[in-house]
Protein backbone atom coordinates (compact mmCIF):
# COMPACT_ATOMS: atom_id res chain seq x y z
CA UNK A 1 0.00 0.00 0.00
CA UNK A 2 1.22 3.49 -0.86
CA UNK A 3 2.63 5.31 2.18
CA UNK A 4 3.13 9.08 1.88
CA UNK A 5 5.47 9.10 4.86
CA UNK A 6 8.07 7.18 2.88
CA UNK A 7 8.09 9.41 -0.20
CA UNK A 8 8.86 13.02 -1.07
CA UNK A 9 9.51 15.10 -4.17
CA UNK A 10 13.01 14.43 -5.44
CA UNK A 11 14.87 13.49 -8.61
CA UNK A 12 12.49 10.57 -9.30
CA UNK A 13 9.22 11.84 -7.78
CA UNK A 14 6.84 14.67 -8.68
CA UNK A 15 3.55 15.64 -6.99
CA UNK A 16 0.80 17.50 -8.84
CA UNK A 17 -2.42 18.65 -7.19
CA UNK A 18 -4.18 18.43 -10.56
CA UNK A 19 -3.45 17.90 -14.22
CA UNK A 20 -2.11 21.11 -15.75
CA UNK A 21 -0.13 22.34 -18.75
CA UNK A 22 3.26 21.36 -17.26
CA UNK A 23 2.70 17.61 -17.71
CA UNK A 24 4.72 17.30 -20.92
CA UNK A 25 7.65 19.20 -19.36
CA UNK A 26 7.80 16.83 -16.41
CA UNK A 27 7.52 13.68 -18.51
CA UNK A 28 10.21 14.86 -20.96
CA UNK A 29 12.51 15.68 -18.01
CA UNK A 30 12.10 12.16 -16.60
CA UNK A 31 12.65 10.57 -20.03
CA UNK A 32 15.93 12.48 -20.37
CA UNK A 33 17.08 11.61 -16.83
CA UNK A 34 19.21 8.67 -15.65
CA UNK A 35 16.46 6.81 -13.81
CA UNK A 36 13.04 8.00 -15.01
CA UNK A 37 10.48 8.85 -12.36
CA UNK A 38 6.92 8.82 -11.05
CA UNK A 39 4.34 11.61 -11.30
CA UNK A 40 1.47 11.56 -8.78
CA UNK A 41 -1.61 13.54 -9.83
CA UNK A 42 -3.98 14.31 -6.98
CA UNK A 43 -1.30 15.03 -4.35
CA UNK A 44 -0.21 18.61 -3.65
CA UNK A 45 3.38 19.77 -3.11
CA UNK A 46 2.80 19.72 0.67
CA UNK A 47 1.70 16.03 0.37
CA UNK A 48 -2.00 16.71 0.89
CA UNK A 49 -4.12 14.05 -0.83
CA UNK A 50 -6.71 15.79 -2.98
CA UNK A 51 -7.67 12.98 -5.33
CA UNK A 52 -8.78 13.13 -8.96
CA UNK A 53 -12.33 13.58 -10.19
CA UNK A 54 -13.51 11.79 -13.35
CA UNK A 55 -10.57 9.38 -13.34
CA UNK A 56 -11.31 7.77 -16.71
CA UNK A 57 -11.48 11.07 -18.59
CA UNK A 58 -8.29 12.39 -17.01
CA UNK A 59 -6.42 9.18 -17.90
CA UNK A 60 -7.54 9.46 -21.52
CA UNK A 61 -6.44 13.09 -21.67
CA UNK A 62 -3.02 12.20 -20.23
CA UNK A 63 -2.54 9.34 -22.70
CA UNK A 64 -3.53 11.54 -25.65
CA UNK A 65 -1.19 14.36 -24.63
CA UNK A 66 1.81 12.08 -24.08
CA UNK A 67 1.22 10.31 -27.37
CA UNK A 68 0.85 13.45 -29.47
CA UNK A 69 2.94 16.13 -27.76
CA UNK A 70 6.31 14.41 -27.18
CA UNK A 71 8.90 13.13 -29.64
CA UNK A 72 10.40 10.66 -30.37
CA UNK A 73 7.47 8.31 -29.68
CA UNK A 74 7.30 7.26 -26.02
CA UNK A 75 4.72 4.50 -26.36
CA UNK A 76 5.94 1.68 -24.13
CA UNK A 77 8.00 4.04 -21.95
CA UNK A 78 5.24 5.14 -19.60
CA UNK A 79 2.28 3.69 -17.77
CA UNK A 80 -0.78 5.30 -16.24
CA UNK A 81 -2.29 3.58 -13.19
CA UNK A 82 -4.61 4.52 -10.34
CA UNK A 83 -4.07 4.14 -6.59
CA UNK A 84 -6.27 4.55 -3.52
CA UNK A 85 -4.99 6.74 -0.67
CA UNK A 86 -7.18 7.65 2.31
CA UNK A 87 -10.31 6.68 0.32
CA UNK A 88 -9.33 9.01 -2.51
CA UNK A 89 -8.18 7.96 -5.96
CA UNK A 90 -5.01 9.41 -7.44
CA UNK A 91 -3.24 8.84 -10.77
CA UNK A 92 0.34 7.64 -10.97
CA UNK A 93 2.33 8.03 -14.19
CA UNK A 94 5.36 5.74 -14.26
CA UNK A 95 7.98 7.10 -16.66
CA UNK A 96 11.05 5.08 -17.55
CA UNK A 97 14.35 6.53 -18.70
CA UNK A 98 14.29 6.75 -22.51
CA UNK A 99 16.81 5.18 -24.87
CA UNK A 100 16.43 7.65 -27.76
CA UNK A 101 17.42 10.91 -26.09
CA UNK A 102 16.92 13.76 -26.36
CA UNK A 103 13.15 13.67 -25.90
CA UNK A 104 11.45 16.98 -26.45
CA UNK A 105 8.12 18.79 -26.46
CA UNK A 106 6.93 18.53 -30.04
CA UNK A 107 5.78 22.13 -30.54
CA UNK A 108 9.20 23.48 -29.49
CA UNK A 109 11.25 20.95 -31.43
CA UNK A 110 14.73 19.74 -30.50
CA UNK A 111 15.64 23.07 -28.91
CA UNK A 112 16.63 24.46 -25.52
CA UNK A 113 12.97 25.19 -24.85
CA UNK A 114 11.81 21.73 -25.88
CA UNK A 115 14.58 19.54 -24.36
CA UNK A 116 14.40 19.42 -20.56
CA UNK A 117 15.97 17.33 -17.81
CA UNK A 118 15.42 16.62 -14.14
CA UNK A 119 17.78 18.13 -11.58
CA UNK A 120 16.84 17.40 -7.97
CA UNK A 121 13.13 18.07 -7.68
CA UNK A 122 13.19 20.67 -10.45
CA UNK A 123 13.40 20.92 -14.24
CA UNK A 124 16.08 22.71 -16.26
CA UNK A 125 16.59 23.10 -20.01
CA UNK A 126 19.43 21.28 -21.76
CA UNK A 127 22.12 23.39 -23.36
CA UNK A 128 22.88 23.10 -27.07
CA UNK A 129 25.98 20.96 -26.56
CA UNK A 130 24.10 18.48 -24.41
CA UNK A 131 21.31 18.18 -27.01
CA UNK A 132 23.83 17.56 -29.78
CA UNK A 133 25.71 14.95 -27.71
CA UNK A 134 22.53 13.04 -26.90
CA UNK A 135 21.37 13.16 -30.50
CA UNK A 136 24.69 11.92 -31.88
CA UNK A 137 24.67 8.93 -29.51
CA UNK A 138 20.97 8.14 -29.99
CA UNK A 139 20.36 4.43 -30.49
CA UNK A 140 20.50 3.75 -34.23
CA UNK A 141 20.03 -0.02 -34.08
CA UNK A 142 16.63 -0.03 -32.36
CA UNK A 143 14.19 -2.57 -33.75
CA UNK A 144 12.05 0.24 -35.09
CA UNK A 145 14.86 1.43 -37.37
CA UNK A 146 15.90 -2.02 -38.65
CA UNK A 147 14.15 -2.94 -41.90
CA UNK A 148 12.34 -6.28 -41.80
CA UNK A 149 14.05 -9.01 -43.90
CA UNK A 150 10.61 -9.61 -45.43
CA UNK A 151 8.11 -7.01 -46.58
CA UNK A 152 5.16 -9.25 -47.53
CA UNK A 153 3.99 -9.50 -43.92
CA UNK A 154 0.51 -10.25 -42.57
CA UNK A 155 -0.78 -9.81 -39.02
CA UNK A 156 -3.98 -11.86 -38.70
CA UNK A 157 -2.82 -13.55 -35.49
CA UNK A 158 -2.04 -10.25 -33.80
CA UNK A 159 -5.33 -8.73 -34.95
CA UNK A 160 -7.22 -11.67 -33.45
CA UNK A 161 -5.53 -11.11 -30.10
CA UNK A 162 -6.33 -7.38 -30.16
CA UNK A 163 -9.90 -8.06 -31.26
CA UNK A 164 -10.36 -10.62 -28.47
CA UNK A 165 -9.29 -7.96 -25.95
CA UNK A 166 -11.87 -5.56 -27.40
CA UNK A 167 -9.14 -3.20 -28.62
CA UNK A 168 -9.63 -1.03 -31.68
CA UNK A 169 -8.36 -2.25 -35.05
CA UNK A 170 -8.57 0.34 -37.81
CA UNK A 171 -6.72 1.46 -40.92
CA UNK A 172 -3.98 2.98 -38.75
CA UNK A 173 -3.51 -0.17 -36.63
CA UNK A 174 -0.03 -1.07 -37.93
CA UNK A 175 1.16 2.52 -37.96
CA UNK A 176 0.00 3.05 -34.37
CA UNK A 177 2.08 0.04 -33.31
CA UNK A 178 5.22 1.62 -34.85
CA UNK A 179 5.60 -1.14 -37.45
CA UNK A 180 7.22 1.12 -40.04
CA UNK A 181 10.64 2.69 -40.46
CA UNK A 182 10.94 6.34 -41.46
CA UNK A 183 11.13 5.15 -45.07
CA UNK A 184 7.70 3.49 -44.66
CA UNK A 185 9.02 -0.08 -44.81
CA UNK A 186 8.08 -2.77 -42.30
CA UNK A 187 10.61 -2.80 -39.45
CA UNK A 188 11.92 -5.64 -37.29
CA UNK A 189 9.17 -5.13 -34.72
CA UNK A 190 6.66 -5.91 -37.46
CA UNK A 191 8.70 -8.96 -38.45
CA UNK A 192 8.62 -10.32 -34.88
CA UNK A 193 4.83 -9.90 -34.66
CA UNK A 194 4.00 -11.12 -38.18
CA UNK A 195 2.13 -14.35 -38.94
CA UNK A 196 5.26 -15.81 -40.55
CA UNK A 197 8.90 -15.16 -39.59
CA UNK A 198 12.05 -16.98 -38.52
CA UNK A 199 11.58 -16.74 -34.73
CA UNK A 200 12.47 -19.99 -33.05
CA UNK A 201 12.23 -20.46 -29.27
CA UNK A 202 13.68 -23.78 -28.14
CA UNK A 203 12.69 -25.70 -25.03
CA UNK A 204 15.38 -28.33 -24.38
CA UNK A 205 15.00 -31.07 -21.79
CA UNK A 206 17.89 -33.08 -20.35
CA UNK A 207 17.94 -36.32 -18.40
CA UNK A 208 20.55 -35.22 -15.84
CA UNK A 209 22.01 -32.04 -14.42
CA UNK A 210 24.14 -31.21 -17.48
CA UNK A 211 23.69 -31.04 -21.25
CA UNK A 212 25.07 -34.50 -22.01
CA UNK A 213 21.81 -36.45 -22.31
CA UNK A 214 19.28 -34.46 -24.38
CA UNK A 215 15.92 -36.22 -24.26
CA UNK A 216 13.67 -33.57 -25.82
CA UNK A 217 14.19 -30.50 -27.98
CA UNK A 218 10.89 -28.83 -28.81
CA UNK A 219 10.77 -25.78 -31.04
CA UNK A 220 8.14 -23.03 -30.93
CA UNK A 221 8.06 -20.35 -33.54
CA UNK A 222 7.77 -19.11 -37.09
CA UNK A 223 4.68 -17.12 -36.14
CA UNK A 224 3.73 -14.00 -34.14
CA UNK A 225 5.85 -13.50 -31.02
CA UNK A 226 2.62 -13.25 -29.01
CA UNK A 227 1.49 -16.67 -30.16
CA UNK A 228 4.97 -18.09 -29.54
CA UNK A 229 4.92 -16.69 -26.00
CA UNK A 230 1.53 -18.20 -25.24
CA UNK A 231 2.55 -21.60 -26.65
CA UNK A 232 5.75 -21.67 -24.59
CA UNK A 233 3.75 -20.68 -21.48
CA UNK A 234 1.51 -23.68 -22.14
CA UNK A 235 4.53 -25.95 -22.44
CA UNK A 236 6.01 -24.67 -19.17
CA UNK A 237 2.66 -25.07 -17.42
CA UNK A 238 2.70 -28.75 -18.36
CA UNK A 239 6.33 -29.17 -17.27
CA UNK A 240 5.73 -27.37 -13.96
CA UNK A 241 4.37 -30.43 -12.19
CA UNK A 242 2.51 -30.41 -8.90
CA UNK A 243 4.10 -32.47 -6.13
CA UNK A 244 3.49 -33.41 -2.50
CA UNK A 245 6.02 -31.94 -0.09
CA UNK A 246 6.63 -33.25 3.43
CA UNK A 247 7.23 -30.58 6.08
CA UNK A 248 9.22 -30.96 9.30
CA UNK A 249 6.15 -31.88 11.34
CA UNK A 250 5.26 -34.69 8.91
CA UNK A 251 2.45 -32.69 7.36
CA UNK A 252 2.00 -32.72 3.61
CA UNK A 253 0.95 -30.04 1.20
CA UNK A 254 0.90 -29.70 -2.56
CA UNK A 255 2.68 -27.07 -4.61
CA UNK A 256 4.34 -26.65 -7.97
CA UNK A 257 7.99 -27.36 -8.66
CA UNK A 258 8.34 -23.67 -9.56
CA UNK A 259 6.19 -20.77 -8.38
CA UNK A 260 3.73 -20.29 -11.24
CA UNK A 261 3.67 -16.49 -11.20
CA UNK A 262 7.44 -16.22 -11.04
CA UNK A 263 7.87 -18.68 -13.92
CA UNK A 264 5.42 -16.77 -16.08
CA UNK A 265 7.02 -13.40 -15.35
CA UNK A 266 10.51 -14.72 -16.10
CA UNK A 267 9.44 -15.96 -19.51
CA UNK A 268 7.56 -12.74 -20.36
CA UNK A 269 10.59 -10.65 -19.32
CA UNK A 270 12.85 -12.76 -21.54
CA UNK A 271 10.53 -12.29 -24.52
CA UNK A 272 10.08 -8.54 -24.07
CA UNK A 273 13.65 -7.55 -23.14
CA UNK A 274 15.63 -9.90 -25.38
CA UNK A 275 18.05 -8.18 -27.78
CA UNK A 276 16.67 -9.32 -31.13
CA UNK A 277 19.05 -7.17 -33.21
CA UNK A 278 21.48 -10.12 -33.51
CA UNK A 279 18.58 -12.52 -34.21
CA UNK A 280 19.40 -14.50 -31.06
CA UNK A 281 16.26 -15.70 -29.29
CA UNK A 282 15.49 -16.78 -25.69
CA UNK A 283 16.21 -20.40 -24.74
CA UNK A 284 14.53 -22.53 -22.05
CA UNK A 285 16.40 -25.52 -20.63
CA UNK A 286 14.95 -28.09 -18.25
CA UNK A 287 17.31 -30.26 -16.21
CA UNK A 288 16.71 -32.91 -13.55
CA UNK A 289 17.03 -30.33 -10.78
CA UNK A 290 16.32 -26.93 -12.35
CA UNK A 291 14.82 -24.88 -15.16
CA UNK A 292 16.63 -21.95 -16.76
CA UNK A 293 15.36 -19.16 -19.01
CA UNK A 294 18.12 -17.29 -20.84
CA UNK A 295 17.71 -14.19 -22.97
CA UNK A 296 20.33 -12.37 -24.98
CA UNK A 297 21.57 -8.85 -24.25
CA UNK A 298 22.37 -8.62 -20.54
CA UNK A 299 21.12 -5.55 -18.71
CA UNK A 300 19.92 -2.61 -20.79
CA UNK A 301 22.59 0.09 -20.93
CA UNK A 302 22.00 2.60 -18.15
CA UNK A 303 20.18 0.18 -15.82
CA UNK A 304 22.08 -1.20 -12.82
CA UNK A 305 21.33 -4.41 -10.93
CA UNK A 306 20.22 -2.43 -7.89
CA UNK A 307 17.78 -0.42 -10.00
CA UNK A 308 16.51 -3.62 -11.61
CA UNK A 309 15.77 -5.20 -8.22
CA UNK A 310 14.16 -1.97 -7.00
CA UNK A 311 11.62 -2.30 -9.81
CA UNK A 312 12.94 0.40 -12.14
CA UNK A 313 12.16 -0.54 -15.70
CA UNK A 314 14.08 0.40 -18.83
CA UNK A 315 12.53 -1.46 -21.78
CA UNK A 316 15.01 -2.54 -24.40
CA UNK A 317 12.14 -2.88 -26.87
CA UNK A 318 9.52 -0.28 -25.98
CA UNK A 319 7.31 -1.25 -28.92
CA UNK A 320 7.14 -4.86 -27.73
CA UNK A 321 6.51 -3.72 -24.15
CA UNK A 322 3.58 -1.61 -25.34
CA UNK A 323 2.00 -4.54 -27.27
CA UNK A 324 2.50 -7.04 -24.42
CA UNK A 325 0.83 -4.54 -22.08
CA UNK A 326 -2.04 -3.96 -24.52
CA UNK A 327 -2.71 -7.69 -24.47
CA UNK A 328 -2.31 -7.85 -20.66
CA UNK A 329 0.69 -10.16 -20.76
CA UNK A 330 2.55 -7.48 -18.78
CA UNK A 331 0.85 -5.73 -15.86
CA UNK A 332 2.99 -2.71 -14.92
CA UNK A 333 6.44 -1.43 -15.80
CA UNK A 334 8.95 -3.16 -13.53
CA UNK A 335 6.33 -5.40 -11.90
CA UNK A 336 7.74 -8.65 -13.29
CA UNK A 337 10.96 -8.63 -11.25
CA UNK A 338 9.00 -7.78 -8.08
CA UNK A 339 6.70 -10.76 -8.65
CA UNK A 340 9.70 -13.08 -9.02
CA UNK A 341 11.41 -11.67 -5.91
CA UNK A 342 8.28 -12.32 -3.83
CA UNK A 343 8.98 -16.04 -4.25
CA UNK A 344 12.76 -16.22 -4.78
CA UNK A 345 16.03 -14.58 -3.74
CA UNK A 346 18.10 -12.39 -6.04
CA UNK A 347 20.67 -15.14 -6.54
CA UNK A 348 18.43 -16.89 -9.08
CA UNK A 349 19.42 -14.10 -11.52
CA UNK A 350 22.71 -14.61 -13.37
CA UNK A 351 23.54 -11.49 -15.37
CA UNK A 352 26.54 -11.09 -17.64
CA UNK A 353 27.46 -8.59 -20.34
CA UNK A 354 25.62 -10.53 -23.05
CA UNK A 355 23.14 -12.80 -21.27
CA UNK A 356 20.39 -12.59 -18.67
CA UNK A 357 19.54 -15.93 -17.04
CA UNK A 358 16.91 -16.85 -14.46
CA UNK A 359 17.56 -20.23 -12.82
CA UNK A 360 14.71 -21.90 -10.90
CA UNK A 361 15.89 -24.78 -8.71
CA UNK A 362 13.15 -27.35 -8.22
CA UNK A 363 11.69 -27.68 -4.73
CA UNK A 364 13.38 -30.35 -2.63
CA UNK A 365 11.90 -32.87 -0.17
CA UNK A 366 9.55 -34.20 -2.85
CA UNK A 367 7.64 -37.37 -2.03
CA UNK A 368 5.77 -38.04 -5.25
CA UNK A 369 4.55 -36.28 -8.35
CA UNK A 370 0.78 -36.27 -8.15
CA UNK A 371 -0.48 -34.45 -11.20
CA UNK A 372 0.39 -32.12 -14.02
CA UNK A 373 -0.99 -28.62 -13.85
CA UNK A 374 -3.81 -28.04 -16.32
CA UNK A 375 -3.60 -24.26 -16.46
CA UNK A 376 -3.09 -24.05 -20.20
CA UNK A 377 -4.80 -21.78 -22.65
CA UNK A 378 -7.81 -22.50 -24.80
CA UNK A 379 -5.48 -22.80 -27.78
CA UNK A 380 -4.11 -26.07 -26.45
CA UNK A 381 -7.03 -27.69 -24.64
CA UNK A 382 -10.04 -27.03 -26.83
CA UNK A 383 -10.81 -29.60 -29.52
CA UNK A 384 -13.11 -28.77 -32.42
CA UNK A 385 -14.69 -30.86 -35.13
CA UNK A 386 -13.60 -30.48 -38.75
CA UNK A 387 -16.95 -28.86 -39.53
CA UNK A 388 -16.61 -26.23 -36.81
CA UNK A 389 -13.02 -25.63 -37.82
CA UNK A 390 -14.16 -24.83 -41.37
CA UNK A 391 -16.67 -22.29 -40.08
CA UNK A 392 -14.08 -20.64 -37.85
CA UNK A 393 -11.62 -20.31 -40.71
CA UNK A 394 -14.21 -18.90 -43.16
CA UNK A 395 -16.06 -16.51 -40.87
CA UNK A 396 -13.92 -13.36 -40.88
CA UNK A 397 -16.87 -10.94 -40.92
CA UNK A 398 -20.53 -11.60 -39.98
CA UNK A 399 -22.27 -13.69 -42.65
CA UNK A 400 -25.86 -14.79 -43.20
CA UNK A 401 -26.78 -18.47 -43.42
CA UNK A 402 -26.93 -18.58 -47.23
CA UNK A 403 -23.54 -16.96 -47.76
CA UNK A 404 -21.89 -19.14 -45.14
CA UNK A 405 -23.32 -22.31 -46.64
CA UNK A 406 -22.11 -21.30 -50.12
CA UNK A 407 -18.60 -20.58 -48.84
CA UNK A 408 -18.54 -24.03 -47.29
CA UNK A 409 -19.54 -25.54 -50.64
CA UNK A 410 -22.68 -27.14 -49.19
CA UNK A 411 -26.11 -27.56 -50.80
CA UNK A 412 -28.17 -29.55 -48.28
CA UNK A 413 -29.79 -27.20 -45.72
CA UNK A 414 -30.40 -29.91 -43.10
CA UNK A 415 -26.84 -31.21 -43.29
CA UNK A 416 -25.50 -27.68 -42.93
CA UNK A 417 -27.76 -26.98 -39.94
CA UNK A 418 -27.05 -30.24 -38.05
CA UNK A 419 -23.34 -30.67 -38.74
CA UNK A 420 -22.14 -27.10 -38.91
CA UNK A 421 -24.42 -24.32 -37.69
CA UNK A 422 -26.07 -25.93 -34.67
CA UNK A 423 -22.88 -27.42 -33.11
CA UNK A 424 -21.02 -24.15 -33.63
CA UNK A 425 -23.79 -22.20 -31.89
CA UNK A 426 -24.28 -24.68 -29.05
CA UNK A 427 -20.56 -24.86 -28.29
CA UNK A 428 -20.17 -21.09 -28.25
CA UNK A 429 -17.98 -20.72 -31.33
CA UNK A 430 -20.38 -18.46 -33.22
CA UNK A 431 -23.18 -16.14 -32.12
CA UNK A 432 -26.14 -14.44 -33.74
CA UNK A 433 -25.90 -10.75 -34.54
CA UNK A 434 -29.61 -10.40 -33.63
CA UNK A 435 -29.98 -12.92 -30.77
CA UNK A 436 -33.45 -11.75 -29.69
CA UNK A 437 -34.82 -12.43 -33.21
CA UNK A 438 -33.31 -15.77 -34.27
CA UNK A 439 -35.53 -16.08 -37.37
CA UNK A 440 -34.93 -12.55 -38.65
CA UNK A 441 -34.15 -12.27 -42.37
CA UNK A 442 -31.32 -9.93 -41.40
CA UNK A 443 -29.77 -12.53 -39.11
CA UNK A 444 -26.02 -13.07 -39.45
CA UNK A 445 -23.46 -15.14 -37.58
CA UNK A 446 -20.17 -13.95 -36.11
CA UNK A 447 -17.21 -15.54 -34.36
CA UNK A 448 -17.10 -15.40 -30.56
CA UNK A 449 -14.02 -14.50 -28.52
CA UNK A 450 -13.55 -18.22 -27.85
CA UNK A 451 -13.49 -19.00 -31.57
CA UNK A 452 -11.09 -16.16 -32.34
CA UNK A 453 -8.61 -17.58 -29.87
CA UNK A 454 -9.08 -21.08 -31.30
CA UNK A 455 -8.51 -19.69 -34.80
CA UNK A 456 -4.92 -18.92 -33.82
CA UNK A 457 -4.23 -22.65 -33.75
CA UNK A 458 -4.85 -22.87 -37.45
CA UNK A 459 -3.32 -19.60 -38.74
Amino acid sequence: MFNLKNIQEDITTEFKAKLNDTLEREVVAFLNSKKGGDIYIGISDDKKVIGVEDIDTVQLVISDRLKNNIEPSILGLYEIITQKIYDKTIIKIIVTRGTEKPYYIKKYGMSIKGCLMRVGSGIVPMNTQMIENFFSSRTKNSLKNIVSPRQNLTFEQLKIYYDARGLNINSSFLENLDFYTDSKKFNFIAFLLADNNNISIKVAKYNGTDKVDLIENEEFGFCSLIKVTKNVLDKLSIENKTFTKITGDAQRFQKNMIDKKALREALINAMVHNDYTKEVFPVIEIYHDRLTITSYGGLVSGLSKDELFEGRSLPRNRELMRIFRDLELVEHLGSGIHRILKAYDKDIFKISENFFEVCFTFESNVEVTTEVTTEVTTEVTTEVSDEIKKIIMLLDTPQNKKTLKEKLGLKNDEHFRKKYLKPALENGFIAMTIPDKPRSKLQKYKLTKKAKMIKLRFT
